[in-house]
């Protein structure tokens, strides 16, 4: 299937994204910040990438807009998957680039349909 990439600083949201994902027969790489999310999707251009917002570092809008702007990573679709669950923070998301944007805690259903959405986009 699809190479995601998830951008998460929490060990715990990485293993229940990785997991659900896995079991879909995606393949997964991890970065533990939003500078290393954009060091790693331009190394490895995933196939798609999920995006914590709150990040040291980068955080995850900032990681967004770098990816979007750099023709290598631009065309990667980002999915933003954060506690941060205010319109203004989803309008923001999509001004950054983000095609997608999921609130934690997430329904499983919900993100393989969302991840789905974009990969066959």
């Amino acid at each position: 299937m699809a190479h995601i990439l998830v951008v998460d600083d929490s060990p715990t949201e990485t293993h229940i994204i990785s997991t659900t994902l896995e079991k879909q027969g995606h393949r997964i790489s991890v970065a533990v910040d939003g500078k290393d999310g954009v060091e790693k999707a331009t190394q490895i251009i995933p196939d798609l990438i999920l995006m914590d917002v709150v990040m040291p570092e980068l955080n995850g809008f900032q990681a967004t807009r770098q990816l979007t702007k750099q023709p290598a990573t631009a065309s990667i679709p980002v999915i933003m998957v954060t506690t941060k669950d205010q319109k203004t923070d989803k309008m923001w998301a999509e001004r950054q680039g983000a095609k997608g944007y999921i609130t934690k805690p997430f329904v499983e259903d919900e993100l393989i349909q969302e991840v789905n959405r974009l990969l066959l986009a």
